[in-house]
């Protein structure tokens, strides 16, 4: 048994439905009730509190980690997860951690996650890290403007990082779940191509067959937005990272192509699959 956490997710959905046409037995946690694939098990579990974990993680061998936003606040225990999954039975560990903890290892969640990795690797399992740059999904938040407006509202239209595919992570995930030869490999997971939010907007208005205006943000109006759904440290974080990222996060990693066989699906092709949502 594999379980899934963050099921229902960009990551955890395609990731289930992998393990699920690999023929594995599968259960899928999730904070609500969901709909799953055909013959997977759906267990409702928060990971905030590890103990409710217990039904999803009798008899799994394998669990992939992915913490929500909230697991990294003051006072979250997510090493208790993994202790949780060990005294369970499980023996191996897929974490999704970030690259961030290389790239800019001093903030507050970065501190956290790179101690979860620390204790992860010391812990006696069988574990793989996998730490993803920028995520192709994050367009999703244009999608309201573009369905309302046709236009796509950001900051630092011309500065690009080489952004992924939530769908290769999920594959990269498998691979590692079900194949021994990952086990202990760190792998940093980039898109194709650096792209810029310029570049983005155009590559939907592709995806449409039709125009989108792209539209750029001064730094102050971008973080009013994103404060809206986001604590503002997180926001000035995030923007730093947009804004004036370093060599590292503008690198396009091997890892994709290492893990799979193949190179990662560019910025195009994720538009190309969820051009419904900007409709």
């Amino acid at each position: 048994m594999i379980v899934v956490t963050g099921a229902t997710g960009n990551i955890g959905q395609p990731l289930t439905q992998a393990l699920a046409e690999a023929g594995r037995p599968v259960t899928a946690v999730s904070r609500h009730k969901a709909a799953v694939p055909n013959g997977v098990r759906h267990v409702a579990a928060d990971l905030a509190e590890p103990t409710s974990l217990k039904p999803a993680l009798a008899g799994a061998k394998a669990l992939f980690l992915l913490l929500s936003g909230d697991l990294h606040a003051t006072g979250a225990s997510p090493a208790d997860i993994i202790s949780e999954a060990a005294v369970s039975g499980v023996r191996r560990v897929v974490l999704l951690s970030t690259q961030g903890v290389v790239t800019r290892p001093f903030g507050t969640t970065r501190i956290a996650m790179r101690a979860l990795e620390h204790m992860l690797r010391k812990s006696g399992l069988e574990w793989a890290i996998l730490r993803p740059g920028g995520f192709a999904s994050n367009a999703l938040w244009w999608a309201e403007s573009v369905r309302a407006h046709q236009v796509v509202a950001a900051p630092f239209g011309d500065v690009g990082v080489p952004i992924i595919d939530p769908a290769d992570i999920a594959a990269v995930a498998a691979a590692c779940l079900l194949d021994d030869l990952h086990t202990g490999g760190v792998y940093e997971l980039t898109g194709p191509e650096v792209i810029t939010p310029r570049q983005q907007a155009e590559a939907i208005a592709v995806a449409l067959g039709s125009p989108v205006r792209f539209h750029e943000l001064t730094r102050d109006e971008a973080k009013a937005a994103m404060t809206q759904s986001m604590p503002a440290e997180l926001a000035d974080d995030t923007l730093e990272i947009l804004g004036s990222p370093s060599p590292a996060e503008q690198r396009v990693s091997p890892d994709v192509q290492r893990v799979l066989g193949r190179a990662p699906r560019p910025f195009a092709d994720w538009a190309a699959r969820n051009v419904a949502a900007f409709r």
